[in-house]
């Protein structure tokens, strides 16, 4: 594919960014978009009528977790992000003032006991932390001084309120370490689940924990752009499901480029996919042969976004254009809190 970045540039007025969830969620917009057709309206409530009985739709069941910290090196104010847990226990975070940082540095967090000590500077802005505690006492820290990392665009300049705690949280939240939430998760409600089971949509769910790098525009060229990995899994009975969905003809249906990432990396070139664990950092653009997913519910996505270019590479550029040009002139809203589409894969 091209290196150029134009294709996947525009202009979004600042107005069209949502800065809370539509209420109640299933009253989003929903966008129906198609290769070759029209933009379609409708809202998210009326996602079962286009899946198929036998249909296998598959959520996120990651949980967000208060991942933005203030901390002092000494006299030094250290702002930290959390990003991911690593294989050892420490964890890999995005650091404001992180330049004289070097290991050993015992980093406080205010009057709180808990303490973290720096593993390795990487540069850039990125570090390795180890934390004095562990599983439910590092949970109840952060419970204790950490905040929401909202996304960037979400203006709060009090911090994140209480709210958003609610808000900014999927129905299928199960297991904590996502430092942003899977947002096309965020329009269920289970009124929408029920319906779904009563049209006979089946429904699994996989983790990828998010981490900060998903709000990263690429700045340098797409060759150049290096993701950042995600920890994520795909259970045995997950795996089953997508198999036994596929060997009678059902579509899979993906919530959120989250969970499409993760199917793809574990998808087999037939499109039948084994039980997953592990780190993932795929990159997926135009030219990209999809396995795994046949049809995607996702928000709408930043300007030249490793995840614009993500549907541009599932439904095609132009399709996609033409839906984002649709969006802005008939008001939808963009980002985390937004409105949604459901894209149907180009052949």
């Amino acid at each position: 594919m091209t290196d150029d970045l134009a294709p996947f540039d525009f202009e979004l007025p600042r107005d069209h960014i949502a800065t809370e969830p539509a209420r109640p969620r299933d009253s989003a917009t929903l966008l129906h978009v198609r290769p070759g057709l029209a933009p379609d309206p409708h809202v998210i409530r009326e996602l079962p009528d286009f899946l198929r009985e036998g249909d296998l739709l598959i959520a996120n069941n990651t949980a967000v977790i208060r991942a933005q910290l203030a901390a002092t090196r000494g006299e030094a104010k250290i702002g930290l992000t959390l990003d991911r847990i690593l294989a050892d226990g420490s964890w890999h975070a995005l650091a404001r003032n992180s330049r004289k940082l070097k290991p050993q540095d015992i980093l406080h967090f205010g009057d709180d006991p808990v303490t973290a000590t720096v593993v390795e500077n990487e540069g850039d802005g990125a570090v390795s932390i180890r934390f004095s505690v562990e599983g439910d006492d590092f949970d109840a820290f952060l419970e204790r001084v950490g905040a929401l990392a909202l996304p960037p665009y979400i203006e709060r300049p009090f911090g994140p309120t209480k709210q958003d705690d609610t808000d900014y949280r999927t129905i299928f939240s199960q297991y904590r370490g996502a430092v942003a939430a899977p947002t096309a998760g965020l329009h269920f409600t289970p009124e929408v689940l029920a319906a779904l089971d009563a049209k006979g949509i089946q429904r699994r769910t996989l983790t990828l924990h998010v981490g900060a790098g998903t709000f990263l525009p690429v700045r340098s060229t797409i060759a150049e752009h290096k993701m950042h990995a995600e920890w994520g899994e795909i259970d045995a009975e997950t795996a089953a499901a997508i198999n036994e969905t596929r060997a009678r003809g059902g579509r899979v249906i993906a919530v959120g480029t989250t969970s499409l990432r993760l199917l793809e990396s574990a998808a087999r070139e037939d499109g039948t996919v084994a039980p997953w664990r592990g780190e993932t950092s795929i990159f997926i653009k135009p030219g990209y042969r999809f396995k795994a997913v046949d049809v995607l519910m996702t928000n709408f996505h930043l300007p030249r976004s490793t995840l614009f270019m993500l549907v541009c590479a599932f439904t095609g550029i132009e399709t996609m254009r033409e839906a984002y040009a649709y969006a802005i002139a008939n008001g939808l809203r963009f980002y985390s809190y937004g409105d949604a589409c459901l894209l149907e894969r180009a052949p």
